[in-house]
């Protein structure tokens, strides 16, 4: 139960860009529909986290308000042709960034269910680096298939790539839970062994 509340969690701080995803279709009406769509949910959703400072949730509204400006008030046709590499490459530099400045987005948002006291345990900080860094790589992959899918190197049909950012979304959810349930079984292992 504790795995579905996590990962609901983490699917909350990424719901403005699975509706981008899901919404965003192939057409201008679709894709204006659903960046002002993400856009509101990003405020709406992620209100708790603009309010909190959270780098993640920043970035993602700065991406959506960029979106709105250019796609839906004037109508840079090159923004939107090219949409799902702005997109990747948006949301992989701001998890790089979280990284750089050193407060990594997993971190932030792991601390809304850890004690205080656990804030500046090494091998928490280490965990959520590491969360962090596999998101950042997994992202900057979907932003290379974005790349890919420009090149004449493959000519491959739109829902191939559409279902690898899937598969990559995926992979990165399956990580997160596994890796967290790891070390909370870890943690539970350690602290039945100290009171033996």
């Amino acid at each position: 139960m504790r795995d579905l509340k996590e990962l609901g969690v983490l699917l909350l701080g990424f719901f403005p860009w699975l509706i981008f995803l899901f919404f965003s279709g192939h057409t201008l009406t679709s894709l204006e529909r659903a960046i002002i769509i993400s856009l509101f949910a990003s405020l709406t959703f992620g209100f708790a986290e603009l309010r909190r400072g959270y780098i993640l949730q920043w970035g993602t509204l700065f991406f959506f308000c960029f979106c709105a400006v250019s796609v839906n008030l004037f109508k840079v046709i090159w923004v939107a042709e090219n949409m799902d590499l702005l997109a990747n490459a948006a949301l992989a530099g701001t998890m790089w960034i979280t990284i750089l400045v050193g407060k990594p987005f997993a971190l932030q948002y792991a601390q809304r269910d850890v004690p205080k006291e656990r804030w500046s345990d090494p091998k928490f900080i280490q965990g959520c680096r590491l969360i962090t860094l596999v998101w950042a790589c997994l992202m900057s992959l979907a932003a290379g298939l974005s790349v890919l899918r420009r090149s004449s190197i493959f000519n491959l049909p739109g829902w191939v790539y559409f279902d690898a950012s899937l598969c990559i979304i995926l992979i990165g959810l399956t990580f997160t839970t596994l890796f967290k349930r790891q070390k909370r079984l870890q943690r539970e292992q350690e602290g039945a062994e100290g009171g033996k």
